[in-house]
């Protein structure tokens, strides 16, 4: 678990705005079911430590109260556009955090269509990508990042520096050719938008989640598909944004590693 030290503490509401204006949140309002920015949260709070995780749930929490976190910031939150009764599962996170005075912050499309800390954006300058466009039209608007390998690689080449690996979920439909020149991705559930890379006549694709209804087309049309674990593609933006806040806002900072295997 990465752990950046600062102690620069900031009101709750300050810490909403900044990463509001940050991440762009109004422009997704319409197209993501997450309630992204502000989940949970007191007013007033200071905020002295943000954990920061994929998943919002108890155990990411329960882990980030043994860190002493006042916030925690996940890419998928608790709130997904249809209302939750406040019982069961639901019911004992929401305690949790209300018990131990712990603020939730999300923020998911913003997350992976950031153009510098999202997860599309990250794997696309850990690939070494140039000519880097925008892709994955979703609702109207690029999620994810398309671009040309500098030096053409195998698929297996290009999971092992995205650090994707069988442990983490990865599946590989290698239909596209053994080197590789020519790369679209889009983290996490994506699977349709494979059929975008095709009709873009990209050798690969990369995304998170495998889907059997795809693997036809991907062999048919000779592309390859990396799926590399939906949990695993999204770790980056969060990585990211951890760094960013801890360079920017002096807040102390820290990446809880919770893989899933999925």
């Amino acid at each position: 678990m990465l752990s950046i030290l600062y102690n620069n503490p900031m009101k709750i509401e300050d810490l909403v705005t900044y990463t509001s204006n940050l991440l762009e949140l109004e422009t997704y309002r319409e197209v993501d079911a997450s309630l992204n920015g502000l989940q949970v949260g007191r007013p007033g709070k200071e905020i002295h430590k943000v954990c920061f995780a994929v998943d919002a749930s108890l155990r990411t929490f329960k882990a980030a109260a043994r860190k002493g976190a006042d916030a925690v910031f996940v890419h998928h939150g608790l709130f997904w556009g249809t209302p939750l009764s406040v019982t069961g599962s639901h019911y004992e996170r929401i305690r949790f955090l209300l018990e131990h005075d712990m603020a939730l912050l999300a923020a998911h499309l913003p997350l992976d269509a950031h153009a510098k800390l999202g997860n599309n954006a990250t794997m696309a300058r850990l690939l070494d990508l140039q000519d880097i466009q925008p892709f994955g039209m979703y609702h109207g608007l690029p999620i994810g990042f398309k671009g040309t390998l500098v030096t053409p690689e195998s698929a297996i080449g290009m999971a092992e520096k995205l650090h994707l690996s069988n442990e983490q979920g990865l599946h590989i439909l290698a239909f596209g050719p053994e080197k590789i020149s020519t790369v679209g991705i889009v983290s996490g559930g994506a699977t349709f938008e494979v059929m975008q890379a095709i009709d873009q006549k990209l050798d690969a694709y990369i995304t998170g989640e495998a889907g059997h209804s795809v693997y036809a087309a991907c062999e048919e049309n000779h592309i390859t598909m990396i799926c590399g674990g939906h949990y695993a593609t999204e770790v980056f933006g969060v990585q990211q944004l951890a760094s960013h806040f801890a360079k920017e806002l002096k807040l102390e900072t820290e990446f809880l590693a919770l893989p899933t295997s999925l």
